[in-house]
C-alpha cells in the first residue's frame, strides 16, 4: 500500500474539485473495503453541491489513518482519548488569501468498518456517510447545538438519499 498522495481533479460543471487522498493506514490490505478515489470524489462533490457551495474550485485533503493515529488526533484536538470515525479540520486561511482550500478530513478505516458491522449498515454506505459528514463540517455545519444538529442531519439524510443510500441515522 503506497502512502503517496493521490491528487485528482474532477469537474461536475459547477465545481472543480481537487481531492488529495493519502492512505497512511499501514494495516490496510488489498482485501479491505476501502473506497476507491472515484467514490470519494463522487461523494465529496455531491456534498459540496447539495450544501450550496458556490465557489468554482474546491481543494480537500482526505487522509486514511490507523486507530492509534485517530486516537492521538482525537485526544489532541477534542480531548477524547478514544478512536473516532472522522475528524475534520477546516482551513483557517488569513484574510485576503484567495485559495480554494476547504481543509482536511481524517478517516479511520478500522472504525468505519467496525461501526458499519455494529450498526448493520453496508460498509460502502457508511464510508459515504463519513465522507459527507466530514465535508459538511469543513463547510461550517456542526451538531453540537440541537438545532444545528437537526439542520446538518437533514442535509446528510438528503445527500445520502441522492446518492442512493438509506437514512444513516436509522438503525435496523
Amino acid at each position: 500500500m503506497s502512502n503517496e498522495p493521490t491528487i485528482k481533479s474532477m469537474n461536475d460543471s459547477t465545481i472543480t474539485l481537487t481531492l488529495d487522498i493519502q492512505r497512511l493506514d499501514e494495516t490496510l490490505g488489498e482485501h479491505d473495503s476501502v473506497p476507491d478515489d472515484s467514490q470519494f470524489q463522487h461523494w465529496t462533490l455531491k456534498a459540496l453541491t447539495s450544501a450550496k457551495y458556490v465557489q468554482p474550485d474546491a481543494e480537500v485533503s482526505l487522509t486514511l489513518v490507523d486507530t492509534a493515529e485517530i486516537t492521538r488526533l482525537n485526544r489532541e484536538y477534542r480531548h477524547k482519548n478514544d478512536p473516532t470515525n472522522v475528524l475534520s479540520f477546516p482551513a483557517d486561511l488569513p484574510e485576503g488569501v484567495d485559495v480554494p482550500l476547504l481543509g482536511d478530513i481524517i478517516i479511520c478505516p478500522a472504525v468505519v468498518m467496525h461501526e458499519a458491522g455494529e450498526q448493520h449498515k453496508s460498509i460502502e454506505a457508511h464510508w459515504a456517510h463519513m465522507t459527507v459528514h466530514g465535508i459538511l463540517h469543513l463547510l461550517g455545519f456542526d451538531h453540537i447545538i440541537e438545532h444545528d444538529a437537526h439542520v446538518m442531519e437533514a442535509l446528510e439524510i438528503a445527500i445520502m438519499k441522492d446518492l442512493g443510500y438509506d437514512n444513516p441515522y436509522e438503525q435496523d
